[in-house]
């Protein structure tokens, strides 16, 4: 799955830019979750205080100046960031998954409060981020956050549509392998087809193969798949079972009609 926020500048058609999040289905799950806890901290939060906006005010050219030495220096990441960074935030959480990292923080300036989520990637040891830190690829969207339901809602909406079979591999994942049914075979001419079950990160999958010495030809059929695999094998079935019973009634009929042709003429 790919979220993406666009920004198009006023008045210019060539000033757009973009940035996009790449997750997979059960993370967008793991998110989900994530802004229900989001959604329920910022109702709590109550509206911001007046006092607060006088503060803001009255220490903005301070601020200001603060801001412009900081510009001056690369911005570390949201997780140790820098004094401007940790005031402003309300509540951050994280997801881990293989080799991405994906950061939630729920944070105010004087414009309001608002979402960033950013997406690590980890390229290994060889790429040294900020403070020492393993870091690659960056990309980060931000959402205003009274806009976090609707963004969830629409979260929700793609996974009922799409992502069952995800979410159930990722729950069967735990620690203990998944109980897996036995392995078959069996012989069609002078081929064989064998059907094995197999697990790994990404889920359950079926491995089938078809041997025909000395070559072997396999295909990997994810667990989310089966139910349609089977549903289209079956349907062909029918279908072929169908076409080859109406040639042989065909067939029939017309040896039928050849006989009785010729007894006529008898």
């Amino acid at each position: 799955m790919k979220i993406a926020e666009v920004w198009i500048g006023r008045g210019r058609q060539d000033n757009i830019r973009k940035s996009k999040l790449t997750l997979s289905l059960s993370v967008a799950s793991e998110l989900k979750d994530c802004l229900g806890d989001f959604i329920e901290h910022y109702a709590h939060l109550g509206l911001k205080s007046s006092q607060g906006h006088r503060n803001d005010h009255a220490n903005g050219k301070e601020q200001d100046s603060r801001r412009r030495q900081h510009h001056q220096l690369p911005s570390p990441p949201a997780s140790v960031g820098s004094e401007e960074h940790l005031h402003s935030v309300l509540k951050t959480e994280y997801i881990e998954r293989d080799n991405r990292k994906y950061y939630l923080d729920l944070k105010e300036n004087q414009r309001g409060r608002f979402l960033r989520i950013r997406q690590t990637l980890i390229r290994g040891p060889g790429m040294i981020g900020y403070f020492g830190h393993s870091l690659g690829q960056e990309q980060t969207i931000v959402l205003p956050a009274q806009g976090m339901i609707e963004f969830r809602d629409a979260l929700v909406q793609l996974i009922e549509e799409y992502g069952e079979g995800d979410i159930e591999e990722r729950r069967s994942g735990g620690d203990d392998p998944p109980e897996l049914p036995e392995g078959t075979s069996f012989r069609v001419d002078n081929k064989r087809f064998y059907f094995d079950v197999g697990s790994n990160r990404y889920g359950i999958f079926l491995k089938v193969s078809e041997v025909r010495p000395p070559y072997r030809n396999t295909i990997t059929v994810p667990y989310k798949a089966w139910t349609r695999f089977g549903e289209n094998f079956i349907k062909y079935e029918e279908e072929m079972r169908r076409i080859y019973n109406g040639h042989k009634e065909k067939r029939m009929d017309i040896r039928g009609d050849s006989g009785e042709e010729q007894e006529g003429l008898d």
